[in-house]
């Protein structure tokens, strides 16, 4: 039996366990949803992206997490926390949010509902100063989505990527702080 990290009302979120990789290289792997991340990656590379993220769940608590539907018991895509660490970043070491939906969970709200319980997690638990997001100006879902959350563009942030095409660069920045966040009184689903 998993442990549930957090739970949403639709949403339960538990850590990446050995093994995760198929079912995300499966499910999440595909054109379509990693169109502004380089593409599909290898079954290798999500491997090493999981042993990571296990990692870091076991040096700081946060990670990223797998979204399992509650109704269905289906894994539908993932979210957390990490540490910016890309090649170029203006603000390395600050907590970054992240999230993934499968390509036929699309437009039902899934990743919103996601961000807003990992966000109290962030700031909560962890005492997260801010946290960011990053994405392309060509991926206009994710950057309108940081909008809706509240968070702030952040231009003085952006920088290029070498992981992504030049259609995917500059990497764009959105910032919420603590304060801002305490402010807007979320609730998380």
């Amino acid at each position: 039996m998993a442990e549930w990290i957090l739970e949403t009302e639709r949403l339960r979120l538990r850590r990446i366990e050995p093994g995760d990789a198929e079912l995300q290289f499966r499910l999440l792997n595909t054109p379509a949803v990693m169109h502004h991340l380089g593409g599909p990656l290898s079954l290798e590379a999500i491997e090493q992206k999981h042993r990571k993220s296990m990692d870091l769940h076991e040096r700081e608590g946060f990670s990223f997490l797998f979204l399992i539907e509650r109704d269905s018991d289906e894994f539908v895509g993932h979210c957390g926390l990490k540490r910016v660490d890309a090649e170029g970043a203006r603000n390395p070491g600050d907590f970054e949010i992240g999230w993934l939906i499968r390509e036929d969970r699309w437009r039902r709200g899934y990743a919103i509902e996601a961000v807003r319980a990992v966000l109290r997690w962030a700031f909560v638990d962890h005492h997260a100063p801010h946290v960011v997001a990053l994405t392309s100006r060509a991926n206009e879902p994710s950057w309108r989505l940081m909008e809706r959350l509240g968070m702030e563009r952040r231009e003085d942030l952006d920088f290029d990527d070498p992981r992504f095409p030049p259609e995917d660069n500059p990497t764009i920045l959105y910032s919420l702080s603590q304060e801002a966040w305490a402010a807007s009184k979320p609730t998380v689903a």
